[in-house]
């Protein structure tokens, strides 16, 4: 068993899922089925073992089962650092999301000090071609996996800033109530900075210490307009006090964290990420996650539960092999989604195997094998 495991997931009303059960080992887990059957709905509920919205960031009510409605729960025993835990999260209509450890309330946040989850779905595949706020939530997403607490400072800046961008917007010109926001701002923003920049470095370290079939990128963080990025409370509170008359025109804050974006660079033919293949993309993609988990057994002391979904995509039949032995190499859970068991024949013995199929009373987990 390896150090961060789910051993037991069960699954009741929940998207596709009437009732599902899956007995686990901590080899990776491979799951297969037709577009539609209810593959994604399994990484989606183990994604939710972890603080925030997970991998789809779905409201609660549209993760119930219909027609039913009548809420969804998800059950799991997790084995952490040598220790196991009971691990319960559920929501009825209407309803926040509410956790159980052991047996006793707990926050999301606690979930985040218990478990690592780290993903990649193929909505992600157009991350280096979108805009930047996908970028902003990739890295924050991968930083929240070194350090939970990083939600809570995102969320104090973002509801600073809505109210800061409202007396903007209303034309308003008291200094005195911008000052009280650019001070919550600050405080979480120069957070948010540093947090960042230290995942950053610890991507860049873990990708310099192994060697990986997947290229290699050269990660910065840049700030919109080509301006500096507010480094320390005092700075940033600087710049959203001297930015109040521009953004006043604007309407909205021009200036701070929320401005940021992830540079990514293939570094061995110095391109531009939004310049390489689909299949270069999304190499990249799966080199920063594995970079993520590798950082992680350092700075965690184990490896994360990986959620890779429909990951054989833009992979030739070589680095589909070269990911199944660096994921076996790092001694991770990881689960992977696809079409047919045929996408995972180099896992053969090292994996669990899954089938779901799309039944009248709704998707069902099967024994799978290889053909």
């Amino acid at each position: 068993m390896t150090s961060l495991a789910l051993s037991a997931l069960t699954l009741s009303h929940f998207r596709s899922h009437k009732s599902a059960r899956l007995s686990l080992d901590g080899r990776p887990v491979a799951i297969y089925g037709n577009n539609g059957a209810g593959k994604t709905n399994v990484l989606e509920a183990v994604s939710m073992l972890s603080p925030g919205r997970g991998l789809r960031r779905a409201t609660v009510n549209e993760m119930i089962r219909r027609p039913e409605a009548v809420g969804w729960k998800i059950t799991t025993v997790l084995n952490s650092l040598g220790r196991v835990h009971e691990v319960e999260t559920w929501a009825e209509q209407d309803m926040g999301r509410q956790v159980r450890i052991d047996g006793k309330a707990a926050t999301q946040l606690a979930l985040g000090r218990i478990a690592r989850i780290v993903w990649l779905v193929p909505v992600m595949d157009r991350l280096w071609v979108d805009g930047a706020e996908g970028r902003r939530r990739f890295l924050d997403r991968m930083t929240m996996s070194f350090t939970p607490s990083h939600a809570d400072a995102v969320l104090s800046y973002e509801k600073a800033m809505r109210e800061r961008n409202r007396l903007l917007k209303d034309g308003q010109r008291d200094t005195h109530w911008y000052s009280a926001l650019e001070s919550q701002m600050a405080r979480a923003g120069a957070e948010i900075h540093a947090n960042r920049l230290a995942a950053l470095s610890m991507l860049v370290a873990a990708q310099a210490a192994t060697e990986t079939q997947f290229p290699v990128a050269n990660l910065a963080l840049t700030h919109a307009d080509n301006l500096p990025a507010p480094n320390g409370v005092d700075e940033l509170a600087t710049m959203l006090a001297e930015s109040r008359p521009r953004d006043l025109m604007a309407g909205r804050s021009l200036v701070g964290p929320h401005r940021a974006d992830l540079s990514a660079v293939y570094a061995t033919k110095e391109m531009a990420a939004r310049d390489c293949s689909t299949g270069e993309q999304k190499a990249l993609l799966v080199s920063l996650i594995l970079a993520n988990a590798r950082a992680l057994a350092q700075d965690f002391g184990t490896p994360p539960i990986l959620l890779l979904d429909e990951v054989a995509a833009h992979l030739d039949a070589g680095r589909r092999a070269a990911l199944y032995d660096e994921i076996c190499a790092l001694g991770a859970q990881a689960f992977l989604t696809g079409t047919g068991p045929e996408l995972f024949d180099t896992l053969e013995a090292r994996a669990q195997f899954f089938r779901v199929e799309d039944a009248a009373s709704g998707s069902q987990i099967l024994p799978g094998s290889l053909p």
